[in-house]
């Protein structure tokens, strides 16, 4: 499957105290966590273009699977990471936080991001 397309959020779990463990200050944290983020992939082989949109921030990640890039974290870090893919999934660390973003059908892309123990998931639906 695919990766492409633009995915609108539907649900999330955890989102504030996650946030709150890895530092995001509190404005943000309350500005982002009633705003369905909109993510728009573009895959092209083994490079990926990935935008999210969450309010009025935007989030641009440019990668190619297996090669050591410069991401940009939630909280705006610019941080060197490499992405993988194992099927529908594609795995990152970046600040100790693991990444992983998985089509689990055609429609539905689900993101988990883990700190220590704790996660924040959200499920986005194809637009």
């Amino acid at each position: 499957m695919s990766f492409s397309g633009k995915y609108q959020m539907e649900s999330h779990d955890n989102f504030e105290s996650f946030m709150e463990a890895v530092g995001l200050p509190d404005e943000l944290i309350q500005e982002g966590k009633d705003v369905k983020s909109i993510s728009e992939i573009e895959e092209t082989g083994d490079h990926f273009k990935v935008t999210v949109t969450t309010g009025t921030k935007i989030l641009t990640n440019s990668f190619t699977i297996g090669q050591e890039t410069e991401l940009e974290s939630p909280t705006g870090e610019k941080v060197n990471s490499v992405v993988m893919r194992e099927g529908n999934k594609l795995t990152a660390i970046l600040n100790g936080i693991e990444y992983v973003t998985e089509l689990t059908d055609a429609n539905t892309l689900v993101n988990t991001m883990t700190l220590s123990g704790m996660s924040y998931k959200w499920t986005s639906k194809r637009m």
